[in-house]
C-alpha cells in the first residue's frame, strides 16, 4: 500500500558525520564570522548583509558565483533550538515558487565528541524540487557545501589559531564622540589613517551599510597603495563592520601588492567604548573564505599586523591630541 502522505519526491536530504563537537558545528551555522567561511558550493563565496538567528529573524546574503553573477538570498528562521535544531524558509521577496522551500537541520551528539548532521530541504512540489536541481544544481551544491564545512572544521584544532581573528585594542585620552568622528569623517580620517609614516592622499567615503570608502595611502618612498572598505553595519558611536581589501585606483579588489597570498578580503569589526572620558578602540580582523595559503600567510603575519596597527594607533593618538587642543 502506498503512503499518500510521503514527501520523498519533493525532498533533498543529506546526512554527514563531523569530527567536531555539536556546539561548534551549530556555531558554524549560526555565527556570521563562521558561516561566510564555508557556505555555498565550491568556487562560490558568500557575503552576509545581516544575520539575525531567532524565530522570525532574517539572514540576507549574496552568493558570488564563478560566472560573475551575484545571487541574492533570503532566509527566514522558523525555529532555533541551540545546539539541536534549525528550521528556516529559503526564498526571496518575490513569490517564485521553485526557489522557495523549507529546510530543517538537526545536530546530534555522537561518541567521542563527534556530531551527526541531518539536513532536509522540503519543496512545495516535485516540479519545484526538480527545477532547482536542474537550474541551480541544488543537489550537487549541497554535497559541495557540506564538504566545505567538513574541511573548515578540520582546520579548526582547539589549539590552532587558524580560526581566530586578529584582535588589537588601544585606549585613547579622548571622548568617544571625537574618536568616532575621526573614523567616520573624510577630512579627519585623512589626517591619521594608515601605518606609521604613511599619509592618506585621496579618499571617497560613503558611510552607510553598502557604502564604500576608497582611499590611497602614500608611503615614505612615494609609493601608493589603494584600499577600500565596504560597510556592512554602522552603529553610531559603538561599532563599524566592513569588508576590508586592497584595491586599485578604480576601486576593484586586488591582492596585496607585496603579498599575493594575503587574504583577498577581511571582515573588520571596530568597536568603541568610553570610560571616564577615555575611549577604547578594539579592532578585530577575520579572514573571509581563505585558501590554505592565505590562512598560512595570515597566521604567520600576526606580529606584522600588530606592528602596523600599533603605528596607525600612534598616528590616531597624535591627531586626537591635536584635535582636543584646537577645540579648547
Amino acid at each position: 500500500m502506498s503512503d499518500s502522505t510521503s514527501t520523498a519526491d519533493r525532498e533533498i536530504t543529506a546526512t554527514r558525520h563531523f569530527d567536531a563537537p555539536r556546539e561548534l558545528v551549530f556555531k558554524m551555522w549560526t555565527e556570521q564570522k563562521h558561516i561566510e567561511q564555508w557556505w555555498g558550493p565550491t568556487s562560490f563565496t558568500t557575503t552576509t548583509y545581516n544575520m539575525d538567528v531567532k524565530p522570525g529573524g532574517v539572514w540576507r546574503f549574496v552568493m558570488h558565483g564563478p560566472d560573475g553573477v551575484d545571487y541574492q538570498n533570503k532566509i527566514t528562521y522558523v525555529d532555533v533550538v541551540a545546539p539541536e535544531k534549525l528550521v528556516y524558509r529559503h526564498g526571496g521577496d518575490k513569490d517564485v515558487e521553485p526557489v522557495k522551500f523549507e529546510v530543517t537541520v538537526t545536530f546530534a551528539d555522537e561518541s567521542d565528541g563527534k556530531t551527526r548532521l541531518n539536513m532536509r530541504m522540503l519543496f512545495p512540489s516535485a516540479v519545484a524540487k526538480n527545477f532547482v536541481i536542474e537550474k541551480y544544481g541544488a543537489d550537487k551544491g549541497l554535497v559541495e557545501t557540506l564538504a566545505r564545512l567538513e574541511e573548515r572544521l578540520a582546520n579548526m584544532g582547539s589549539d590552532s589559531t587558524a580560526d581566530k581573528p586578529f584582535v588589537i585594542s588601544r585606549t585613547f585620552d579622548a571622548p568617544r564622540e571625537l574618536v568616532w568622528k575621526a573614523w567616520t569623517e573624510r577630512d579627519r580620517m585623512m589626517q591619521w589613517f594608515g601605518p606609521k609614516g604613511f599619509t592618506m592622499s585621496a579618499i571617497t567615503l560613503d558611510l552607510r551599510p553598502g557604502g564604500v570608502c576608497h582611499y590611497c595611502l602614500r608611503g615614505p618612498d612615494g609609493s601608493e597603495m589603494w584600499g577600500k572598505f565596504v560597510y556592512r553595519e554602522i552603529v553610531p558611536l559603538q561599532r563599524i563592520v566592513h569588508v576590508h581589501s586592497f584595491a586599485d585606483a578604480k576601486g576593484n579588489v586586488t591582492h596585496h601588492p607585496m603579498s599575493p597570498t594575503w587574504p583577498l578580503e577581511m571582515l573588520s569589526t571596530t568597536t568603541f567604548t568610553e570610560q571616564a572620558g577615555k575611549t577604547t578602540v578594539t579592532i578585530e580582523w577575520a579572514m573571509m573564505n581563505p585558501s590554505q595559503a592565505e590562512r598560512d600567510t595570515f597566521n604567520a603575519n600576526r606580529d606584522g599586523m600588530n606592528q602596523g596597527w600599533s603605528g596607525t594607533f600612534e598616528q590616531l593618538a597624535a591627531y586626537l591630541a591635536k584635535a582636543k587642543q584646537e577645540k579648547r
